[in-house]
C-alpha cells in the first residue's frame, strides 16, 4: 500500500512540475508580448514556408493586416485586398494571415490555402503562415494587436475571420476595422492616406 501512495505521489508531483513549467512558459510568452514595441519586432514565416519574413521589411509603408480564410462569407474580400495590392503597392503592403478560428472555416494545409487563393483570386500580395488569432494558442503578434496594454491603441481582438488592423509608418496600430468593413470602403482608405 505504501509502495502505491509513494507512486501516485511521485506521479503528483511530476504532473505539477510539467504543469508549473508550462505556466512559466506561457507567462514568459505574455512577457514577451508586452516587451514588442512595434509591429516591426515580429517575424513570421512565408505561407510557402521557405522564408522567416521580419516585419520590419515594411516599415516606412501603411500596413494592412487580415486574418483571412477559405470557406468564408468575407471570402471575396480577397479581390478587393489583391485589387488593392495591385494599384496601391507602392506605398502600402497587404497582409494576409489565414486562421482556421472562427467555424473551421480555414482547415487547409499551406499548399491548399496557396493554391486556393492564386486560382480563385490571383492573390499576390504576402501571405504568411496559418496561426491562430484568439484563444489560448494566440500568436504572438495577435496578442500584441490585440492588447491595448501592448500596442498603445487597439484593445480589440478579431471576432471573425476577415479583421483588419492598419499599422502606421513607424509600426504602431492606428486602426480596428471588423469583418464586414469593404478594404476599399471610405474607412479603410483613409486610415491607409489612400483617400
Amino acid at each position: 500500500m505504501r509502495t502505491i501512495k509513494a507512486v501516485l505521489y511521485t506521479l503528483f508531483l511530476g504532473i505539477c512540475l510539467v504543469s508549473c513549467a508550462q505556466s512559466q512558459n506561457k507567462i514568459q510568452d505574455s512577457k514577451t508580448n508586452m516587451e514588442a514595441k512595434s509591429f516591426y519586432d515580429f517575424t513570421l514565416q512565408s505561407l510557402n514556408g521557405q522564408e522567416d519574413i521580419s516585419l520590419e521589411k515594411y516599415k516606412g509603408k501603411k500596413v494592412l493586416v487580415v486574418n483571412v480564410a477559405s470557406r468564408c462569407g468575407y471570402t471575396p474580400q480577397y479581390e478587393q485586398l489583391q485589387e488593392l495590392h495591385k494599384q496601391f503597392g507602392g506605398q502600402i503592403a497587404v497582409l494576409g494571415f489565414p486562421a482556421n478560428n472562427f467555424g473551421g472555416q480555414e482547415p487547409g494545409t499551406a499548399e491548399e490555402i496557396q493554391e486556393f487563393c492564386r486560382v480563385n483570386y490571383g492573390v499576390t500580395f504576402q501571405m504568411f503562415e496559418k496561426i491562430s488569432v484568439k484563444g489560448g494558442d494566440q500568436h504572438p503578434l495577435y496578442v500584441w494587436l490585440s492588447n491595448k496594454e501592448a500596442n498603445g491603441t487597439v484593445d480589440q481582438a478579431p471576432s471573425w475571420n476577415f479583421c483588419k488592423y492598419v499599422i502606421d509608418e513607424q509600426g504602431q496600430v492606428t486602426h480596428f476595422f471588423g469583418a464586414s468593413a469593404d478594404p476599399f470602403g471610405d474607412e479603410i482608405m483613409k486610415a491607409l492616406d489612400l483617400e
